[in-house]
């Protein structure tokens, strides 16, 4: 039975999203509610832990909405300037297919981003672009999610596994590293097959010209595009650590796919466009600006999210100059939300956007526009993200009880670890995509669930570095499903209560991820280990 109470966080969700097809604001409100009584009546969950649980719920929401501001802010400013336009032309000097400039925008340039920032601001970044594009708004969105995964356990500069396994005992830059090399070595078969995916998702599910057939011609150009990627990210593994494989690899197979894209290399003769909105017309005016002033803002977010990070005193610089964390939130220990404002994502996009209306020779004017354009766009969004993120926080925090249960996750995790032992290497993805899809965030799937997956290994046998591996790429397909990322995105393509609508597209590769990954896991440590 208290399985079944600590299962309501991700089963409530569920119902009301995805199978009553309920907007984000109204099904993860009810969510809330749901598992905030559990929490009190079944848990033990004082009414000071919940309550500085939803603060702290609501202080992550305004982080979030900080950064979808950057990201829109960025983008709004852009189309006024004209930079969007320009790199609307670029894109179709390199290809015309909508299949192609999925890849392109989704998966290697999210890739990018992924690798400099995480913290779910790739698909606010490569959702609006694809829209602007011509994509159609849910093909846009879902799209960026499902591509932003394979590229997340090196997010951030390898944010998930320095942070996530940190509370591992011995942890330490040489068994990241170790865990690192597992990760790019299980990942390889299925890591490879996401840009396929990709393309199978935008032509079964998006256009007027729908079917399997539309993606088929496609899976030669796309498997050359993620061997790129995953051969390079081995390679990058080995030779120089897990920070920097996302970024590199992203960069590598980018190189590549533009020149294969132009050349006409393993790309079909035939164009598709069907994913076109309706009336979409690209400005076939050209224009003076040249491709590079374009691209120039987003060469400065990716330069300034690396810099901020690995530059030790500008690292330490803008991670205490301007601190708006809320530590201990109401008394209660170890309640806390980060907010240092000049490292967040959402500050280095906004002065991106307004270093465009310099390079880009226009007045301050157009920046003020694209404010008042982006704030419009994030109305409903704040009520749906601090609901989410209110259960998110009671969630997690659940371990705070008068009644020495452990919290809500772990008791799942536990549960599954005693029943499913020789299954293990197969259901350890699934738990990281659990954890992702309830606390938006691989980092916190994997900090919460690492101790479980290293003591589970250890019982049973297993190679550790392995299980946190699978872990880690669990939690990365996590990412495509997980709630607030789905409700920030949703918004900044503006199809704020289209939530469920989503998750019901991503939901179908994030599980064929885990069946992947989690059957290569299971071949290697009953067959091959």
């Amino acid at each position: 039975m208290y399985l079944i109470f600590a299962l309501s966080a991700i089963i409530a969700p569920f119902v009301f999203l995805v199978l009553l097809r309920m907007s984000a604001l109204k099904g993860m409100s009810l969510s809330a509610v749901i598992v905030i009584a559990v929490a009190m009546l079944f848990w033990g969950v004082e009414g000071n832990v919940v309550l500085s649980s939803v603060f702290q719920g609501i202080h992550k929401t305004l982080t979030i909405l900080w950064i979808l501001f950057g990201a829109l802010v960025l983008l709004n400013t852009l189309r006024k300037t004209g930079a969007v336009d320009r790199i609307n032309q670029g894109f179709q000097s390199i290809s015309g297919d909508m299949r192609v400039q999925a890849i392109l925008v989704a998966f290697l340039f999210g890739g990018i981003v992924e690798g400099a920032a995480g913290y779910g601001t790739p698909a606010m970044v490569t959702g609006p672009l694809m829209l602007a594009l011509g994509f159609r708004p849910l093909a846009a969105v879902t799209l960026a999610l499902i591509a932003d995964s394979t590229t997340v356990a090196f997010g951030a500069v390898g944010t998930p596994i320095t942070v996530g396994l940190s509370n591992l005992a011995g942890a330490d830059k040489v068994f990241f590293d170790e865990v690192g090399i597992k990760i790019t070595s299980m990942d390889i078969f299925a890591g490879t097959f996401i840009p396929f995916i990709v393309v199978c998702i935008l032509t079964m599910f998006f256009g007027e010209k729908r079917g399997f057939r539309y993606a088929l011609p496609m899976l030669p150009w796309t498997l050359l595009i993620g061997v790129t990627y995953t051969g390079s990210a081995i390679l990058y593994a080995h030779l120089l650590g897990h920070e920097f494989v996302a970024l590199l690899g992203s960069l590598t197979a980018l190189a590549v796919a533009t020149f294969t894209a132009k050349k006409g290399f393993l790309i079909p003769k035939t164009v598709w466009k069907g994913a076109l909105q309706k009336n979409f017309n690209v400005n076939r005016q050209k224009s003076e600006m040249r491709i590079v002033t374009a691209w120039t803002p987003y060469i400065i977010v990716v330069a300034l999210l690396l810099m901020t990070r690995i530059i030790p005193w500008l690292n330490e610089l803008t991670l205490t100059l301007i601190d708006f964390s809320w530590r201990d939130i109401l008394g209660v220990e170890g309640v806390t939300s980060a907010w240092e404002f000049l490292y967040s994502p959402g500050t280095i996009l906004t002065v991106a956007a307004v270093l465009s209306v310099f390079l880009h020779r226009k007045n301050l004017r157009t920046f003020g526009s694209a404010v008042r354009d982006s704030l419009s766009t994030m109305k409903i969004t704040a009520i749906s993200l601090i609901a989410t993120l209110a259960m998110v926080h009671v969630f997690v925090n659940s371990g705070m009880n008068t009644q020495n249960f452990l919290s809500m996750p772990e008791y799942i995790a536990n549960s599954l670890a005693s029943s499913l032992g020789f299954m293990w290497p197969f259901v350890a993805p699934f738990l990281g995509e659990l954890g992702a899809f309830i606390t938006g965030s691989a980092t916190v799937s994997t900090l919460t669930f690492s101790p479980i997956q290293y003591s589970v290994a250890s019982q049973l046998g297993l190679d550790v570095n392995t299980v946190l591996a699978l872990q880690l790429i669990g939690a990365g397909a996590g990412n495509m499903i997980c709630v607030h990322n789905v409700v920030a995105a949703s918004a900044v393509v503006e199809l704020s209560g289209k939530e469920g609508d989503i998750i019901r597209k991503t939901l179908i590769p994030a599980v064929l991820y885990g069946l992947t990954i989690g059957l290569v896991g299971f071949i290697a440590f009953h067959f091959m280990l």
